[in-house]
């Protein structure tokens, strides 16, 4: 399934942003330099309001004053969005019986960790044993057929701990967006302007899509496999749970922008914590980019630099982050690590 979120040009926003940033001596163009210098130099490429989906946002995103983590004083764009994504909804995860086609299930990543998404059919739940290796595998009812689900919120709840709760192993993880608190939000501040970092970050919150949902760093795989869990995507290549809502772990094609590129370039998916675009890891021809960085990233003179991101089931959007980041309320810079937190996602929400 291929879902693609039609764009409108978000005028109130930019507008807003214009008022905003005159009171701050500069300009949605040429938002306020930093106070520090980086030793690198890259031609850089701001955030376009335009390419974000109709819907993305909860409120008109604004400019205002931040400081990344290296310490730098800086203009940022404020995003306050839902945690669901505009257009559609999410779904489906997790198939209902053995008997069931891709149709009634979603995706998982491939064992080889390369590649395309692999489809969670009832087959592929009946073979998870085979697939693995491991014949503990038993994520159905043998008398029934019924695959073993997460069906309530406190199911959910329970398979998302870094310790699973037993009776909750051996199912598949599947959450609602009906089990985010009523005033669920989360608040994203990245840089108008990329600011080359002196030296490359770590990824954690990757960025954001161009439908206002999170780009998430790596899931802990080892985790979910560990407690005979699969936390399954959608289609889109993404699921949802109670901290962050609805948000990615791989690019599938649902959020590529539908304005066609005069070269053929790959279309744009979001934009990275640093400020710097990310997109879809194929050109219009289906080519790879090559020379890519550590980071997963080139420069030309359209775009400036910019990432490309990696395939559907290598858990990564990409490698490192080339720019500075602001550090949230609580967390490390770029958002809070996966590490240690709840097998089906990563851990609580990030602040201002």
């Amino acid at each position: 399934m291929r879902v693609v979120n039609h764009r409108s040009f978000i005028m109130i926003a930019i507008s807003a942003a214009i008022t905003l940033v005159g009171c701050n001596d500069g300009s949605v163009d040429n938002p306020k330099q930093p106070t520090s210098s980086s030793e690198k130099t890259t031609v850089t490429k701001g955030i376009d309001l335009s390419m974000f989906a109709e819907g993305a946002f909860l409120e008109t995103p604004t400019i205002v004053d931040c400081e990344t983590a290296q310490g730098t004083k800086t203009s940022c764009y404020k995003f306050v969005t839902s945690g669901a994504p505009a257009g559609r909804e999410p779904g489906p995860f997790c198939p209902r019986n053995i008997s069931d086609g891709a149709e009634e299930g979603g995706t998982w990543f491939s064992k080889e960790g390369t590649g395309d998404l692999v489809d969670i059919t009832g087959e592929f739940i009946l073979k998870l044993g085979e697939y693995y290796g491991d014949e503990k595998w038993m994520v159905y009812d043998a008398d029934t057929g019924k695959v073993r689900y997460t069906a309530t919120k406190e199911a959910c709840l329970g398979a998302a701990r870094p310790d699973v709760d037993p009776q909750y192993m051996q199912n598949c993880i599947e959450c609602e967006l009906a089990y985010l608190d009523d005033d669920f939000s989360l608040t994203y501040l990245i840089p108008t302007q990329p600011i080359p970092a002196a030296e490359t970050g770590r990824v954690h919150t990757v960025g954001i899509a161009l439908d206002g949902t999170e780009l998430s760093g790596p899931a802990p795989i080892d985790a979910i496999l560990g407690a005979y869990t699969i936390a399954a995507f959608d289609d889109c290549g993404g699921h949802i749970n109670v901290h962050q809502g609805y948000h990615y772990h791989s690019t599938t094609g649902c959020t590529d922008t539908l304005e066609d590129t005069n070269d053929g370039h790959a279309p744009l998916i979001g934009y990275a914590s640093d400020g710097y675009g990310i997109y879809a890891m194929k050109d219009a021809q289906g080519r790879e980019s090559e020379g890519l960085d550590e980071c997963r990233g080139s420069t030309d003179e359209i775009r400036g630099y910019h990432y490309h991101a990696a395939s559907p089931s290598e858990n990564m959007f990409i490698g490192c982050l080339h720019g500075e980041s602001v550090r949230p309320a609580g967390g490390p810079p770029g958002g809070p690590d996966g590490a240690g937190g709840p097998p089906n996602g990563h851990p609580p929400p990030r602040g201002e």
